[in-house]
């Protein structure tokens, strides 16, 4: 097949104790899925249906990183979520059949122009502007599912500067990995290659250029990521 141009690399991140590279199809992120958090966002924490945004493939990189702090904004929030790498696809899964499309697990930040999505919900506009910017999704090199430990109890941590900020337990999930992903199956066909970053718990809050922040999913991954000068 000829393109009109070259076509561009593949995304793809690291894989922990192995030189091949996961490659990247989409990233599907879901939406105040920690009560908590959803109650520091001024939202209802019940348990209403889960609700899906998207970043590029491309937003993904590998931890550890500099990242420049992006144009456009003020207010840069970091926001820890444990993210799962999806290895075989399928629509409509049952939440019993989800653990069998799964590759494997890794942590990630879901980074955000705070500033840009508040604008957005005010005027009832998409979020993409505010998500879906370059290098928005730093991800730590993923873990085969075979050496996870769990994907329902865990700690998930953030730390800004040395600095505890998000501390809490992926058995706080609203929705747990397996009934929000069997959700997310309904509404696309989920390919080998696609991400699912699911949700922060409390605590986001803003960073600014020279800031380190570090954070992980206990038995699963950590990383570190450095906010470099204003892009």
């Amino acid at each position: 097949m000829a393109y009109v141009f070259d076509a561009p690399p593949q995304a793809s991140l690291a894989v922990q104790d192995n030189d091949m590279r996961f490659p990247v199809r989409r990233i599907f992120c879901v939406g105040r899925n920690y009560e908590a958090h959803a109650r520091e966002m001024g939202n209802d924490p019940d348990r209403e249906p889960p609700f899906f945004f998207t970043k590029p493939a491309d937003a993904a990189c590998d931890t550890p990183c500099t990242i420049p702090y992006p144009s456009l904004t003020n207010d840069l929030h970091y926001e820890i979520e444990l993210v799962v790498a999806i290895g075989k696809g399928g629509a409509n899964i049952a939440p019993k059949d989800v653990a069998n499309h799964i590759w494997g697990a890794s942590v990630g930040i879901d980074l955000t122009r705070r500033d840009l999505q508040a604008d957005a919900k005010k005027t009832r506009r998409p979020w993409d502007w505010s998500k879906a910017f370059d290098l928005s999704a730093p991800i730590a090199p993923i873990k085969q599912i075979a050496d996870v430990p769990s994907l329902t109890n865990a700690r998930i941590w953030l730390a800004v500067n040395g600095e505890i900020r998000q501390d809490a337990d992926i058995a706080d999930l609203i929705w747990s990995v397996s009934e929000h992903i069997a959700t997310l199956s309904e509404g696309v066909t989920l390919a080998p290659g696609d991400l699912v970053m699911t949700g922060t718990p409390a605590g986001v809050g803003a960073v600014v250029s020279g800031d380190v922040i570090t954070g992980g999913v206990d038995g699963i991954a950590e990383l570190e990521v450095t906010i470099g000068p204003r892009a």
